[in-house]
């Protein structure tokens, strides 16, 4: 029998290998991929992946189909800058606009989706437009403490107020909590400080406060090769004595029963009531006033304000001031109180 040094050798460390890797073997089996994750980006956890993007050709038959909206003028309330600006003590909500809300608390200045340019676009010459401007323009903001993002779409996330709060603020920026897979896209564009991405349940804490990023239904593209590649959320912000939540952009799915779940209850949420027509084409990804209303139940919310309406022009098909209209008689056949899930004027702003 022959026996060589190097065999001496060679086999311990096959042993050692071998013993090795059935350890990473076994942690990657106790630490699978999250179900939202895939080879290709992400994927909600209850909606099949085919349901999750449009073929070219539905698109081509909603957009040529459609009836366009009538612009509306909502009335718009001037906000008072001066105390905004001032306001350390006061818990405050100012509606922007769209899905842009000013929150005030035991003095921590918090934005949500900024957008404060007249376009939901990759362009300045087409796409959906303003019919009411922002309540609060880029320089007459207060001082942010924190913005929140909840997914890449160009009526969410909007890149030159981003760049302006950032610009406005360099020697103080605030911190900015996005999905996960967007702080490169921060990067790029030149925001590199204070950025932080989170995966769907991963918490955020500075001081006392925590911030959570939630599932919710929805999808993510900024251009055309980028489909579902960075990921989308909703946000609960947990201050003291206080819970938050924002939905985001979402259609309806179990995960606010989850959220619901886990958290026991909200005392302020965030809701989007509109976008939402034609249901067949939108029903997956936007929900409408009595879908609104159940994520408001499932949430186990003290108090929901409407948003995600009255803002842009044929984002969607629904008569503009609709959603207000539905809300109010879904409130009604449920036996709940009108304070329960209200709305706001253009600029209200709202102490508690």
């Amino acid at each position: 029998m022959n026996f060589s040094l190097g065999s001496c050798f060679t086999y311990p460390v096959i042993s050692l290998y071998l013993f090795v890797s059935s350890i990473l073997a076994k942690q990657q089996d106790d630490n699978p991929k999250p179900i939202h994750h895939t080879d290709n980006g992400f994927k909600n956890n209850y909606l099949p992946e085919e349901r999750m993007s449009k073929s070219l050709g539905t698109v081509f038959k909603w957009r040529f189909g459609r009836n366009s909206q009538e612009k509306v003028k909502f009335e718009q309330v001037e906000p008072d800058i001066a105390y905004l600006h001032t306001n350390r003590t006061d818990e405050t909500l100012t509606w922007i606009g769209h899905s842009t809300f000013l929150w005030q608390y035991q003095g921590v200045n918090l934005i949500t989706d900024p957008h404060l340019t007249d376009r939901a676009s990759p362009v300045g010459f087409a796409g959906p437009k303003r019919i009411m401007q922002p309540a609060i323009s880029l320089d007459d903001l207060p001082d942010l403490d924190v913005v929140v993002i909840s997914h890449n779409h160009y009526d969410h996330l909007d890149k030159k107020s981003v760049l302006g709060i950032a610009r406005r603020q360099k020697d103080n920026p605030p911190l900015f909590l996005v999905p996960l897979g967007m702080k490169d896209w921060f990067a790029d564009i030149g925001i590199e400080e204070k950025v932080v991405e989170l995966d769907w349940w991963q918490t955020y804490q500075v001081g006392d406060w925590k911030y959570h990023a939630v599932p919710v239904q929805h999808w993510s593209r900024r251009g055309l090769l980028d489909t579902n590649e960075m990921l989308w959320c909703g946000w609960v912000v947990e201050a003291p004595n206080k819970r938050l939540f924002f939905a985001g952009d979402t259609g309806y799915s179990d995960d606010f029963k989850d959220i619901g779940k886990r958290f026991g209850q909200m005392d302020l949420s965030l809701i989007p009531i509109g976008a939402y027509a034609p249901r067949w084409f939108m029903k997956d990804m936007h929900c409408n006033p009595e879908e609104a209303v159940q994520i408001h139940l499932d949430v186990n919310s003290k108090q929901s304000i409407g948003m995600h309406w009255g803002t842009f022009l044929d984002l969607t098909d629904e008569p503009l001031d609709e959603p207000p209209v539905i809300l109010g008689k879904v409130l009604k056949e449920k036996n709940l109180p009108n304070e329960s899930f209200t709305t706001m004027k253009h600029g209200e702003t709202r102490k508690f």
